[in-house]
C-alpha cells in the first residue's frame, strides 16, 4: 500500500474541494443515506462554522479519507437532543466554548485497518485548543464505535433531537485539563 500523506486543509480550501469530499464521502458510505446531496448541504452548513478544521489524507494521487469538526457554539444546538448525564467539567468546558466536536471521520475502504483514522484524528485535535473532544456515532457502526473504544474515549450517553430521529451515541475525550 502507498504512504499516505495528511495536510490540514484552510476553510477556503476545505470550501474549493467540496466535490472532492463528497466523492469521499460516497466511497466511504455509498450513495444513501443520507446521500451525497444532504451531505454537500450539511458540508457547506458546516464550513461556515467558527473554528471550523479540516484535515485531508491522500495517498497515490487519490482521497483516502478526512476529517473534520468545529467547536460549536451555544446557540448551534448540536448538545440539543442530548440525553445523559455530563461530568462537570465537561459541561463547564462546553459552557466555556472549549470541546470541539468531530463531525465526520472518513476512511476509504482501501484504506481502512491502516491506522488512518487515528493518525487523522490526532492531527485534527492537535490544531485546536479545546479542553474536550465530542463526536456523535452511529449505533450500527461498530468500527467507529470499535475505534473510539480503542482510542480511549467514554460513552457520554445519546443524542435524540426529536422521537422521529434514530438515537445515535455521543462519545467523548479529555484533550487537556
Amino acid at each position: 500500500m502507498a504512504e499516505v500523506f495528511l495536510r490540514r486543509l484552510t476553510r477556503w480550501q476545505a470550501d474549493q474541494q467540496r466535490e472532492s469530499v463528497a466523492d469521499t464521502y460516497v466511497k466511504t458510505y455509498g450513495e444513501d443515506p443520507p446521500g451525497r446531496p444532504d451531505f454537500l448541504r450539511r458540508y457547506a452548513e458546516h464550513i461556515q462554522q467558527p473554528g471550523f478544521e479540516m484535515v485531508v489524507a491522500n495517498g497515490s494521487g487519490e482521497a483516502a479519507g478526512c476529517t473534520y469538526g468545529f467547536p460549536p457554539r451555544r446557540a448551534s444546538g448540536w448538545w440539543t437532543g442530548f440525553h445523559g448525564e455530563l461530568p462537570e467539567d465537561v459541561a463547564e468546558s462546553a459552557a466555556a466554548g472549549k470541546v470541539f466536536v468531530i463531525v465526520d471521520l472518513m476512511v476509504v475502504p482501501q484504506h481502512r485497518r491502516q491506522g488512518l483514522a487515528g493518525r487523522m484524528r490526532e492531527k485534527l485535535l492537535a490544531g485546536t485548543d479545546a479542553q474536550f473532544a465530542a463526536v456523535r456515532v452511529a449505533r450500527g457502526n461498530h468500527a467507529a464505535l470499535a475505534a473510539f473504544r480503542s482510542w480511549d474515549w467514554a460513552r457520554l450517553g445519546e443524542w435524540r433531537p426529536d422521537p422521529t430521529t434514530e438515537p445515535v451515541e455521543v462519545w467523548g475525550h479529555r484533550l487537556r485539563t
